[in-house]
């Protein structure tokens, strides 16, 4: 399955419900999310952190915000607002 910013357009709420959804429908499948909400991708069994269309960081989320790297200052920005791709 191959979700391409499914909820980017929602608000927080319906994100939430949409995603509680997706989360089942996902169980045992392959799911390949392309996101800038880090809520959206936060449970995902592995994160490709992509800058200038390369693959910077790679890791769960746990491991992503221990390295202090692009995705914790991502996260530092807010976890529920869209983010920019220009972060440096």
């Amino acid at each position: 399955m191959i979700l391409d910013e499914a909820t980017s357009a929602l608000d927080t709420e319906s994100e939430r419900h949409i995603q509680a959804a997706l989360d089942k429908v996902m169980q045992g499948r392959t799911t390949l999310v392309i996101a800038h909400r880090l809520s959206t991708i936060e449970k995902a069994d592995l994160i490709l952190v992509m800058d200038d269309g390369r693959i910077v960081e790679r890791g769960t989320h746990s491991e992503l915000l221990a390295q202090n790297g692009y995705y914790a200052r991502l996260h530092a920005m807010g976890l529920d607002a869209p983010v920019s791709a220009d972060i440096t």
